[in-house]
């Protein structure tokens, strides 16, 4: 016996529709920040990145905070972020993304920073 009915499939149009809520593009998001910086937050320094998202028909507008470590070249690392969020959005779900907002909350220094006055140099 078939388990697929005889006749007329129902075309796909009129099958229904995934829906994705925000919460479930915002844990992408946040997996893939975390995949971008790929690195593990010190116990006591940085907190994992937070993502949030908002969902209207087929895109996504994405909010994720980070706290990086300092020194570091934080245009590249807000760039790779925002670059493999929306990689990872578009390839999971299919949604484009029209925004994705990197926002650094907290710069933690280094231990390689440490010491270092305003010119650079170790006193």
């Amino acid at each position: 016996m078939s388990a697929v009915p005889s006749g007329n499939p129902v075309p796909p149009a009129d099958r229904g529709a995934t829906t994705l809520t925000d919460r479930a593009v915002a844990r992408i998001a946040t997996q893939a920040a975390r995949e971008a910086l790929r690195t593990a937050p010190a116990p006591g320094q940085a907190r994992r990145p937070q993502a949030s998202a908002v969902v209207h028909r087929d895109s996504a507008r994405v909010r994720v905070v980070l706290e990086l470590a300092y020194p570091t070249d934080l245009g590249a690392q807000c760039a790779a972020v925002r670059r493999q969020v929306v990689r990872r959005i578009e390839s999971l779900t299919g949604l484009a993304v029209p925004e994705a907002a990197v926002h650094v909350e907290r710069l933690h220094p280094t231990h390689a920073g440490l010491g270092e006055t305003a010119h650079g140099v170790t006193g």
